[in-house]
Parts: C-alpha cells; structure tokens; sequence
C-alpha cells in the first residue's frame, strides 16, 4: 500500500511539472471572449489524486486526475492536444473543472452594512493609485483571537491586495464595491499576511487584519451556519457534507471532493499562481462559490466544527486550504495543540525562578510570573522556542501563589 502510495505521488508530482509550471513558464494569455487554447500547459489547470469518475460517481480505481478548462472529445483533438491516458504507471481521469481564479467581486450587490460584523458578510480593502477608481469586495471569514487580539480571518487578496498593502491598511466593512463609506465603515486594520508568491508553489492565501472596535462584533456566523459547537478545526476529508456562508452567494452547501489538488489559480495583480495540495469542493443544489466569497471559512455539517478557507473557485469547483493548516502558518496553534505543548511543558517551565504559573486564558499559552523579571521571560522564551518553536507566548504578572 505504501509503494502504491508513493508511485501515484509520483505521478502527481510529474504531472505538476508537466503542466501546471510550464503553463506558468508560457505566461498564459487571460481568457479571450470566444476563443480558448486546449493545449496541455494552457489546458490544464491542476493536478489531484482520487477515484475515477464513472458515470458522475467516484468509484473507479484511483487514479491521477487532471482537472482542465474545457474538456473535448479525443476524435476532435490534435496529437498534441491530447493527455496522456496514464502517467508513471497511474491511470489519469481528466475531469472539465473550468478555471480556478481568485473570487473576489468584480459587480456590485446588494450587501449591507451590520453592526455587529459577523463571519461571512462583506468586507474588504481600498485601492489607490492606478487602480483607485476600483471597488472591490470579499468575505470576512471567522473572528479569531492572535496572542489576546480579536482578528478577521479571510485572505491576502481580500485583505493586502495581493502583497500590496501595509500593516495598518483599512479594512472595510461593508466593502466599498458594496456601499461603504471610507471614513465611516473602517472596522479593522492589516495586521498581517501569508506573502503569495510568483515565482515558488503556494500553500494557501490568508491574512489577519485587526479589530479596531472589540465590542462591535458577533461570532456566531450569518445564517444559515450560526454558531459553531467548536471552534477547533477538523482535517477535511473527501466525501465530508460541508456549508459555508459568503458576501455573494450567501448559504450554500457541497461535498469535499479532493483534498490534494495543486491548481493554478488566476489573480488581478499577480497573474497565475500556483498552490499545493488544495481542498476542491462542488456544490450540491447550486454553485458553491461564486466571485466575492473569498475569505469564507468552510464549515463541516456533521460535526458543526470549521474544516477550510476558501478562496479560489471555477464555475463548478470552489477551491479551499485546511484550516489547521491556515491557523498554524499564522501562528495560531490550535486547541488541542496548545493543550499538548502545555502538558509537555508545564513542568520544565515551573522549574524556571519567578515562574508562579502555566495556563491557556483565551487559548493562548500563558506565563504567570511572580514579579516582572526580564531573566525569567528570556528563559521561557528560549524554552518554548527549542522545544515548541513558533508557538506564541504571553506573560502575567500574578504574584506568588500562596495558601488562604
């Protein structure tokens, strides 16, 4: 079973290099009004792994999928049009997903201001310069909590324009393209973003920006999601019911179709990117996603518990990163690591002088300190940062703990 799984990763991985970078070496032109190319490194927009599809169902063999464009019969193709029917050994299924682009809106609706802002109502950037009569918007994703702040979770080309912005950049909501109003509707400021890059893979579009107003705020998301039974996230995995709640297409609901997908994706400012290992959703009713939800955190029905974040998406696919994954490159561990690295800790950091204390407030792992002492905060700090590097520290000062 290993070997079999090392030698489809394999494939993949030729596949990758075949397709989806040399499409990014030609510099693809944008999508003409009538005239597409269906040659294999324009055609081609990512790569996964699952069942074959037949008759609409996944329940052939595995295989190597090729997601493309726009998908023709073989008898109307050129030699060199066609893909190959197996790659290292590993049948290949070639699946019609249409384009991957980045879903940020491009038409005005109808989305209102709230006051309380809550996951998934419409919020977003201003843009400057040469692009100033531009408006744009896309979704405010969940409100998480980074080293005590209150944070909006959603993407970098919802939140920094694609790299562009500066920490302390205004996030608006409701997004200018939806009726905002620059002086009025700023309820949050850039704080940070996972750079998207060009040149290298990437692995997912995100970025914090803070609250400025604490109290002006509601965690439970818009209908019909409401309240989650935790917050914690859970790996997402092929065939999960999930549901998200957009700025565009409002409530929706789909099945996880593929949870290793590399896809090219088409942006405003950078051009065509690449991401690895991407979760691909399909609608069940309707469209998942449409232009605008990005920023979307995906929700898992069974369990009520946050799986993805989206940000990407075709006419027929929406495309999305584990969450664990998004909150961990953003420096949030979860829950349960927290919980983990506490357990593992406690007793080496008790041991340290002027340490009173070891706890989780508001899940963040926190020093209780008996008197404010720089020697025993630079001795937790190269503690945690050897034996759990990344993870973030605040401290208290509490005093001695003694019996009453």
């Amino acid at each position: 079973m290993a070997n079999d799984e090392t030698r489809v990763r394999n494939a993949k991985e030729v596949a990758v290099r075949e397709y989806l970078m040399a499409a990014g070496a030609r510099g693809r032109p944008p999508l003409a009004a009538y005239a597409l190319s269906t040659h294999p490194a324009d055609n081609v927009v990512g790569v996964g792994i699952g069942r074959k599809l037949i008759n609409g169902g996944a329940t052939g063999p595995y295989c190597l999928r090729l997601f493309v464009e726009h998908k023709l019969p073989r008898e109307v193709l050129r030699p060199e049009e066609l893909l190959p029917g197996e790659i290292g050994g590993i049948p290949t299924d070639v699946i019609e997903t249409g384009r991957f682009v980045a879903s940020r809106a491009k038409v005005p609706g109808g989305r209102r201001r709230r006051r309380p802002i809550q996951p998934g109502c419409s919020i977003g950037f201003q843009y400057t310069g040469r692009r100033a009569s531009w408006r744009m918007a896309g979704t405010l994703g969940a409100l998480v909590e980074k080293n005590g702040t209150l944070c909006i979770l959603s993407n970098n080309h919802v939140l920094a324009q694609e790299n562009l912005l500066p920490p302390g950049s205004s996030i608006f909501q409701p997004a200018l393209l939806d009726g905002g109003i620059p002086h009025h509707d700023a309820v949050a400021q850039l704080a940070e973003f996972v750079e998207l890059s060009a040149t290298e893979a990437n692995e997912m579009d995100c970025a914090l920006a803070q609250i400025l107003d604490p109290s002006a705020v509601r965690l439970t998301f818009l209908p019909k999601v409401g309240r989650l039974r935790s917050g914690e996230p859970t790996t997402p995995s092929e065939d999960a019911a999930v549901e998200k709640v957009g700025r565009t297409t409002g409530y929706t609901t789909g099945v996880i179709f593929e949870t290793q997908a590399d896809v090219r994706v088409q942006y405003v400012e950078l051009g065509n990117l690449l991401f690895r290992d991407q979760v691909l959703i399909v609608g069940e009713k309707r469209r998942f996603s449409d232009e605008g939800d990005s920023g979307s955190v995906i929700v898992e029905r069974a369990t009520k518990r946050p799986t993805a974040l989206l940000f990407a998406g075709s006419a027929q696919y929406a495309v999305a990163t584990a969450l664990e994954r998004v909150l961990a490159k953003l420096g949030m561990a979860s829950a349960a690591e927290l919980r983990e690295i506490k357990r593992r800790l406690s007793d080496l950091i008790l041991r340290i002088p002027g340490v009173s204390g070891l706890g989780l407030p508001r899940n963040t792992l926190t020093v209780y300190l008996e008197e404010d002492s720089a020697t025993a905060r630079q001795a937790v700090a190269e503690l945690v940062e050897n034996e759990a590097p990344g993870t973030p520290v605040a401290y208290m000062v509490t005093g001695a703990f003694r019996p009453h």
